[in-house]
């Protein structure tokens, strides 16, 4: 699937906890001091979508395969990274390799963890890894875009456009504003503007690390960041890392009866899980068979022909055609049969956009397979 979204924040805000919970491993090294994490842990976590066992118990699968996220804990950062300080330059490279940023917030007090400021202040320490960041571009595009100006005005169309597009973006950093904010007229310009990989035109979801007693529903720390997402646009969950990580090593089957007790109803985590994979703007396909169930991920606006190549990359070479159904019609008429029976089954061709939810039983995939290809059986 590829998709990954690199977990940042300051020194000791609980980034390795959380991404031990998430990946329930010890992978990373949580300890109480600044740049414990120096090289980055990589993990990949299931998506959770309750439809997955509808569809599973419907179809009789024998199992069930997730779809997943990527996560990557990336090393603490600290005032001049941009310049290279502490581990700068290591956590910019790394941190241009995702997707989205998952920006961990310390929204707790205690003492026995020493915050590097020595205060607890969470929009701060936002507004410290934001500047970095906003430096780091805003250094590039000083030096790149009066070149893109010069070749634009000697006729190359190509570098007209990235100027155009990084202009605006420059514009917005000089004025301390990410470089997501800017405006992209048509998909040429935003196809530049992708390929500049901006450090600050990465969506970003805020995570507030918070006490457990707050685990439910936040607390004055946690409010603030809300605040702060909802004016840029942004995205914020609650979660406590501590009980995360507690619940990282129970058996399943006692887990819901710990969450209970804390009048949580479900995990932080899965909250997290969600929120950057609606970050990524990604949609869910399934496909389904005796032999398993299965989630698969593409972008919102594929095609039939892309969602083809999440399963294979030679089914989108040859893809004519593929053969499904709502998740809704599936559940409603229990199933393939009944679903045919009431006229839901659809036979849809390249230029199908798919949506949330689709169930795919067969692709025409011309010479690539004989006409029609089973997928999952």
């Amino acid at each position: 699937m590829g998709f990954k979204c690199g977990i940042v924040g300051l020194p000791n805000v609980g980034k390795s906890t959380l991404f031990n919970a998430l990946t329930e491993t010890a992978a990373a090294q949580a300890a109480n001091y600044p740049f414990c994490t120096i090289e980055p842990n990589i993990g990949n976590v299931a998506v959770p979508d309750p439809r997955l066992e509808t569809i599973a118990k419907i179809g009789g699968s024998q199992k069930i395969i997730e779809t997943q996220l990527g996560f990557v804990d990336i090393a603490g950062l600290v005032r001049g990274a941009s310049k290279g300080e502490g581990l700068g330059n290591q956590f910019l490279g790394n941190i241009r390799e995702v997707d989205a940023i998952v920006h961990v917030l310390r929204c707790f007090e205690d003492d026995d963890i020493q915050h590097v400021d020595n205060k607890i202040d969470p929009i701060s320490d936002a507004e410290t890894v934001e500047t970095e960041l906003m430096l780091s571009d805003l250094e590039s595009l000083e030096k790149r875009v009066p070149n893109l100006i010069k070749k634009g005005t000697q006729g190359d169309k190509e570098a007209k456009i990235s100027a155009l597009v990084l202009g605006r973006a420059l514009d917005l950093l000089r004025d301390g504003k990410p470089a997501r904010l800017t405006k992209r007229d048509d998909a040429e310009e935003e196809r530049h503007f992708q390929m500049a990989q901006l450090l600050t035109a990465k969506p970003v979801l805020y995570v507030c690390n918070v006490e457990e007693a707050s685990a439910a529903n936040g607390n004055a720390l946690s409010a603030r960041v809300f605040e702060k997402a909802k004016a840029e646009g942004a995205e914020a969950v609650v979660v406590s890392a501590a009980i995360e990580a507690e619940i990282s090593t129970m058996p399943p089957e006692d887990r819901e009866v710990f969450l209970d007790d804390l009048g949580l109803t479900e995990t932080g985590l899965a909250r997290v899980i969600r929120a950057g994979y609606e970050l990524l703007h990604l949609i869910t396909f399934f496909t389904v068979g005796p032999k398993e169930a299965r989630a698969w991920t593409v972008t919102k606006g594929a095609t039939a022909p892309n969602a083809a190549g999440a399963i294979h990359s030679d089914f989108e070479k040859g893809f004519i055609r593929a053969e499904t159904m709502a998740y809704e019609d599936y559940v409603q008429y229990n199933g393939e049969a009944g679903a045919k029976e009431a006229g839901k089954w659809r036979s849809e061709g390249k230029e199908y956009l798919v949506k949330d939810g689709d169930i795919k039983f067969k692709l025409a995939l011309g010479r690539l397979a004989d006409n029609l290809a089973t997928l999952i059986s």
